[in-house]
């Protein structure tokens, strides 16, 4: 290492703390340009860092509230690769940058498998999470005894959430989502079945239905602990509509056998609560004097966070309905918890296209900040984290800013950019993203084409091809009708009361078990 005049006055220096207001300086500057970079400024930053982290003392209060964020399928290297792009957007080269939870006292590691898989599913991830046991793929709040799709099996096993417990000690509640509110995710936080898919009663086999099991729909109206739901926002309308009965966006028909409309079920269950189909409904509410709100906004999913159009009031973006949904909350002063899932990371991660993963991953980063803004960290425990990972990979030796949806522009032998892409063995450009399994290289397909790729594998020339198309498909080793999850572990992000206790590697169950002694739930307090 070269020594120069300059660093060796700050080594010297080292032992005087730098003042607060250089602290509070070099903390703020989460995207410093690169111009602005010098061993002086790397020195400074590292002797800062030191300072704030030294200078913090655990919470050890009761937390009020608890917001659990889970950006589905958002492990290590998405957090990564939208962090850079998050950057990059903002006119940085990106590597600089912080999302912003990235810099919360407490990180740790959370290991994800299921009971019966090596790599898991959401609904067993979730189920761990919320409930403080692993299970196996597919069950939704039940435990490890029950049978996947099979209804018999599974009764006498549903597992207590934590969502459940908090509103029979008077908390308030709710869930947010991207995805269909009966989705794997949200379901688990309010639901018990042995079937992530029984979504609709018209998803129940008869077996199902001669030993009583309900759809994950119903249960979320029919839920009945403590004064019932407060928020319930995400997609899929089409479960709660009966056949007979008409989408109050493009009048088709709902999917409901049973004749129940579970909209009107929700007006009719709880004092003061409204139901919301479109943006600018949830925009006009009265959130002082609503105590119920379910907000329904696509038949299905909600669209990818770049897919909505600006002009079209259908669909809220997760940041405001985090907004929302915490304004709704705050009216009960016992406090409340709330899940929030970033749930369409998963679902570009799953169709190979990084762009669209990326955006939904900087939109949960936004719900985060919004809920940072509207809390206090003194008796607000805020954690993100994953249920699970993607086998999406950052390789190749870019230069520092290349583009990270581009490709793959590296250094000479001086370290300075060779300015054009860097070819492969099999002399092709590459990009720095990719995937080892799914759907594979499709180029700039747009509309409903991006969901139904074939499998296509193996290398393609991409030297005409703009990578950094939102609809690129990036190129894949094995070729698959879909992406699969990943195995390894996945962040754990925490601030707040008792954050703390996030330290090391953690089976992902332990989430559940913090946030209950967080909130005094085991001590009574």
């Amino acid at each position: 290492m070269s020594i120069t005049p300059s660093l060796l006055k700050i080594v010297a220096c080292s032992t005087v703390l730098l003042s607060s207001s250089v602290l509070l300086h070099i903390h703020a500057q989460t995207s410093e340009p690169q111009s602005a970079e010098s061993p002086e400024y790397w020195y400074q930053a590292g002797q800062a860092e030191l300072q704030r982290l030294l200078s913090q003392q655990p919470n050890t209060g009761r937390a009020k509230n608890i917001i659990l964020f889970v950006g589905d399928g958002m492990g290590v290297s998405t957090v990564t690769a939208a962090r850079i792009h998050d950057g990059q957007v903002q006119g940085h080269s990106g590597e600089e940058n912080y999302l912003s939870f990235e810099q919360f006292p407490a990180v740790a590691l959370s290991k994800t498998y299921n009971t019966n898989q090596q790599t898991p599913d959401s609904a067993g991830t979730m189920t761990a999470m919320i409930t403080g046991i692993k299970t196996k793929a597919g069950l939704i709040s039940v435990n490890e005894h029950s049978l996947r799709a099979n209804c018999e099996s599974s009764l006498g096993h549903s597992i207590p959430t934590f969502l459940q417990q908090a509103e029979q000690r008077g908390l308030s509640t709710g869930i947010v989502t991207t995805t269909r509110i009966t989705h794997a995710t949200p379901a688990a936080t309010f639901a018990h079945t042995p079937e992530r898919d029984w979504e609709g009663d018209m998803n129940l086999p008869e077996e199902a239905v001669a030993n009583g099991c309900k759809d994950i729909a119903s249960q979320l109206i029919d839920f009945n602990y403590g004064n019932g739901l407060e928020v319930a926002m995400g997609g899929g309308r089409q479960f709660f509509i009966p056949a007979n009965g008409k989408d109050p966006q493009d009048q088709q028909p709902g999917t409901r056998k049973d004749g129940r409309d579970l909209t009107q079920d929700w007006l009719t269950k709880y004092p003061a609560s409204a139901f919301a189909w479109n943006q600018q409904q949830l925009r006009d509410l009265d959130t002082r004097n609503t105590q119920h709100l379910l907000g329904l906004f696509n038949r299905s999913h909600l669209n990818y966070q770049i897919d909505r159009d600006a002009a079209d009031a259908s669909e809220p973006s997760l940041p405001l309905m985090t907004e929302t949904a915490i304004k709704i909350l705050q009216n009960n002063p016992q406090g409340y918890f709330l899940m929030v899932e970033g749930g369409r990371i998963d679902h570009g991660h799953h169709a190979g296209n990084a762009h669209r993963a990326l955006e939904d991953a900087r939109e949960l980063s936004a719900a985060v900040a919004a809920a940072l803004a509207m809390t206090d960290p003194a008796d607000t425990l805020i954690i993100v984290t994953a249920d699970h990972s993607h086998p999406f990979t950052i390789a190749g030796y870019p230069t520092r800013g290349n583009p990270i949806l581009g490709k793959v522009v590296d250094n000479d032998d001086s370290g300075e950019s060779t300015e054009v892409p860097a070819l492969a063995a099999d002399d092709l450009p590459y990009t720095t993203l990719g995937y080892h399994t799914g759907r594979g290289f499709a180029e700039n397909v747009g509309g409903d084409n991006r969901y139904r790729l074939p499998a296509d594998g193996g290398r393609h020339d991409l030297s005409t091809v703009e990578t950094e198309h939102s609809d690129y498909h990036q190129e894949v080793l094995v070729p698959l009708s879909m992406g699969t999850h990943g195995g390894e572990d996945v962040a754990i992000y925490a601030q707040g009361p008792w954050a703390h206790l996030f330290s090391s590697t953690h089976e992902q169950n332990y989430i559940y078990h913090v946030m209950r002694h967080a909130m005094g739930f085991d001590a009574g307090r």
